[in-house]
Parts: C-alpha cells; structure tokens; sequence
C-alpha cells in the first residue's frame, strides 16, 4: 500500500438518534502516525461515530472517504480492525480458536498467533477457553487480533477497559509501536493517554452541534 496516500477523511457528518442531533457539522482528516481520540459526556455519540466509521450504519448527513472513495467498498474493510466496548471473541471457543477466525477473515499481519500471544501476556494460553479466562485476559486477547492482521486502521472503543495498570502500560506500548510503524487510529478512552510522543488529534463531541 502506498502509505502516502492513506488518508482518513469525514465531511460534514451528522448523527442523529431518537430526534435527538448527537453531533453535527463534524469534519476531520487523519493520517498515518496520527491518533484521532473522541471525547465527550456521556451520550455525546462517541460510540455512535465508531460505528459509522466501521460502516456499521451510515451518517445522516455528510460523508467520509478512505483513500479518497467512500467507505463502503471491500478495500477499506480490509484496511480496518474494531475492537469494541465489548471483547468481541467467542467464549466457547479456545484463545487458539478465536485467532484462527480472525485470522481466516484477513490479511496476515507483522506477528504470527504465538508471537502476538506472548506480546499481550497470553502465552500458553492457546488451548484454555475464553470462558475461562479473567476480565482483563480477555480484554488482551481481543486486542491480539489487531497484532495478527494487517490492517493500517485501528477503530477502537474503550481499549483499556479492564486491564490494570500493567495491561494499560502494554496496549499503550502496542499502539505506539503500531503510529510509530505507521498506522493510524480512531479511539474513545476514559483514560487519560500516556503517548506523548505520538501526533493525537482531540474531538470533543459535547461541543458538536
């Protein structure tokens, strides 16, 4: 991929739920090496415009453009990944299983499945059920799919949410490894970053309107 001429781009969006204008008038660019972090109260719709960003439903008003075409072809998609609020992995399968999956729906990226185990602090955990697995374990295996796929774009709602300290220190070291190499991401967080180094854009959707 020609990485100079990856861009991210939203125009005029708007987001409207329960005749009520979450946001509107919302315009951003993002490049690679850049964090784009959404912020805002409570019902501002910061999940509502992570899910726009996915294509998993359409804005209602404005556009946005992936390479400079709109966002619903398959090219974008396989240049995106979501983690959202929830893990996302199958508790009756095992960890092994659940990347095997996500693997067999992408492109294979920089880390194999035991590689990207031993970067969250899953290894030897191949072979357990998620059922099994603590809060936060599963919070890492979920972000693990990201480190075996080869997708420039990380969309991710809440990363941090059950990790300790420790687990919030390595996904922060995993997403400025992934800007350094690069990439770019869209995220919401609570938790106040620690990326100094890295270009972060803020949007406050509270101001929105």
């Amino acid at each position: 991929m020609d990485k100079q001429a990856v861009l991210l781009r939203a125009s005029n969006l708007a987001c409207i739920r329960d005749d009520r204008v979450l946001f509107s008038g919302l315009s951003f660019i993002l490049k690679p090496q850049q964090i784009l972090l959404l912020e805002g109260k409570n019902g501002s719709g910061k999940t509502s415009l992570l899910r726009i960003l996915c294509g998993f439903r359409e804005a209602d008003e404005g556009e946005i453009q992936w390479c400079g075409t709109p966002i619903d072809n398959s090219r974008y998609h396989a240049d995106m990944a979501y983690v959202g609020h929830m893990d996302g992995v199958k508790k009756e399968l095992s960890v092994l299983e659940n990347l095997k999956m996500s693997l067999a729906m992408a492109r294979p990226g920089r880390f194999t499945i035991e590689q990207a185990l031993d970067k969250v602090h899953l290894a030897g955990y191949d072979d357990t059920l998620v059922q099994a697995l603590s809060a936060g374990q599963k919070r890492r295996l979920s972000l693990a799919r990201l480190l075996i796929t080869d997708n420039i774009l990380w969309i991710l709602d809440e990363p941090f949410t059950s990790l300790d300290r420790q687990g919030i220190q390595l996904i922060e070291s995993l997403m400025l490894k992934h800007v350094n190499d690069g990439g770019m991401i869209v995220m919401t967080s609570h938790h106040d970053l620690a990326l100094h180094a890295t270009d972060i854009q803020r949007i406050d959707l509270s101001t929105c309107h």
